[in-house]
């Protein structure tokens, strides 16, 4: 919030806390964990000054089973958008160029997600955006009672495709479910096409950023 009001800003998602010299070699950081963002230096200073709401209509997680990673798009079921907790910086580098940019914080999944991922974002209902925005009267140390579970039934999630996997990939498609003959068995890899007489070099990991 500025001057009392809230105001609409294009952050970069991964925070990068002000006191990092090269942001090159900084891994970002785009979870933070609500038990500790009043104990750790990267997000201390922004949970006193710089609360943000994060507005998404849902996000990825990612289930461990038979050895592999299956992608599941998790969104409410009102079909409504809602409203992250979030921590934000500003990064100025050396040469006087800034780049604003955020966290988002998660707390324990409810019963029901549990069986994707033990972690989930805090979802801050409509009537505490005062409350989590309010940096002026409101401390650190009593924001963090809004770092509970959503409610139960509030989310829905299913099954993806695994194209969603490599951030190359981008449209709707992505998060269409999968129907159950597409579904590979669980414990065999999903590879994706490539020659077969050509060695390819290896690459760096290009998932989609999971939110825990």
């Amino acid at each position: 919030m500025a001057g009392g009001k809230r105001q609409f800003a294009l952050v970069r998602w991964g925070l990068i806390p002000p006191w990092v010299k090269d942001a090159r070699n900084f891994s970002l950081l785009i979870n933070a964990r609500g038990e500790s963002v009043n104990d750790k230096p990267a997000f201390r200073n922004a949970m006193r000054r710089r609360r943000c709401l994060i507005p998404a209509n849902g996000f990825y997680g990612w289930k461990e089973e038979g050895g592999r990673r299956r992608p599941f798009c998790v969104r409410p079921k009102s079909g409504e958008p809602v409203a992250f907790a979030g921590l934000w910086e500003t990064w100025s580098g050396p040469n006087g160029e800034e780049m604003e940019t955020t966290v988002i914080i998660t707390t324990n999944a409810n019963r029901e997600l549990a069986h994707l991922h033990e972690r989930m974002p805090v979802v801050v209902p409509a009537e505490a955006f005062d409350f989590w925005l309010d940096c002026s009267n409101l401390d650190a140390t009593t924001a963090v009672a809004l770092f509970v579970p959503a409610p139960e039934g509030m989310f829905e999630a299913y099954e993806i495709s695994p194209a969603v996997n490599r951030t190359a990939n981008d449209g709707p498609e992505l998060i269409a479910p999968v129907v159950a003959e597409e579904a590979p068995p669980v414990g065999v890899e999903v590879r994706a096409s490539e020659p077969t007489k050509r060695k390819k070099k290896p690459v760096k990991d290009e998932r989609q950023s999971s939110l825990f």
